[in-house]
């Protein structure tokens, strides 16, 4: 249950600013302010019954990557899956969702605990992004499927605008990954072959691609350059956030 449409304002903040820069209008605003609401706030206001944005955080995820999946086979028809995954894993990418996230002012609007809030929070690429993505779950279920196209299509025209198709199309995942984790200032990634699986003639490598020393991802393949790619394309998805990563994986071995 979302909370009353009534509260509509983050503390010292008109949530009408938000709207106008999302381009929509809620019909029920406890949407917009629980997407807005990180789980820290709701542990501080036990007992309140208010609701976190995680929820709304996962469903946000799943439109997003099927709207971006549908604009980038719009825009690209002549594109093979290859290259069209390249795309998409590069505008999904936690780097790209923090970007989108900044232009909209998210962190002055999330609602946080005290001590969240002075620990930089707002400011917190994990906590960024997550919203950002819980804002799109609320608008998908506020305005249905055509809202959530129309705020995705315009920020995601302007990153395909500047997009060095080139780099992204004709390069590699793993070129696109180091690439992304330059601009973030962070080391570049370590690929590591954890296991060798069947005979010779038709062996699977199991690879995991390190960053900061954090497992972040883990793919197979036929070969390790495969493998490699395999776990470049699945960490693009999780740069950028200044959480631990949590492991994710291929595993499934074709």
């Amino acid at each position: 249950m979302s909370e009353p449409t009534s509260a509509r304002e983050s503390p010292g903040t008109d949530l009408s600013d938000l709207e106008a820069m999302l381009g929509y209008s809620f019909r029920d605003p406890g949407l917009l302010l629980r997407a807005l609401t990180h789980r820290s706030y709701v542990n501080e206001h036990e007992g309140e019954g208010l609701e976190h944005n995680e929820s709304l955080e996962f469903l946000g995820d799943s439109v997003l990557g099927f709207l971006v999946s549908s604009r980038v086979f719009s825009r690209f028809p002549g594109l093979q899956e290859g290259e069209l995954s390249k795309i998409k894993a590069y505008l999904v990418s936690a780097a790209n969702l923090l970007q989108l996230a900044k232009r909209l002012r998210l962190g002055e609007f999330v609602r946080l605990s005290r001590g969240e809030d002075k620990t930089g929070g707002r400011t917190k690429r994990a906590i960024l992004v997550d919203t950002y993505e819980a804002v799109i779950g609320a608008i998908y279920l506020d305005g249905g499927i055509d809202a959530a196209s129309s705020l995705l299509v315009r920020q995601v025209e302007e990153i395909l605008d500047g997009l060095d198709m080139k780099q992204v199309v004709n390069g590699d995942f793993k070129s696109v990954l180091q690439e992304q984790l330059h601009d973030l200032g962070r080391p570049e990634p370590v690929y590591r072959v954890v296991a060798e699986i069947g005979p010779d003639h038709r062996k699977t490598f199991i690879v995991q691609v390190l960053i900061h020393d954090e497992v972040v991802a883990e793919a197979s393949g036929r070969t390790k350059k495969e493998a490699q790619q395999a776990a470049a394309r699945l960490a693009l998805g999780l740069i950028g956030r200044d959480e631990p990563p949590r492991l994710t994986s291929d595993r499934v071995i074709k």
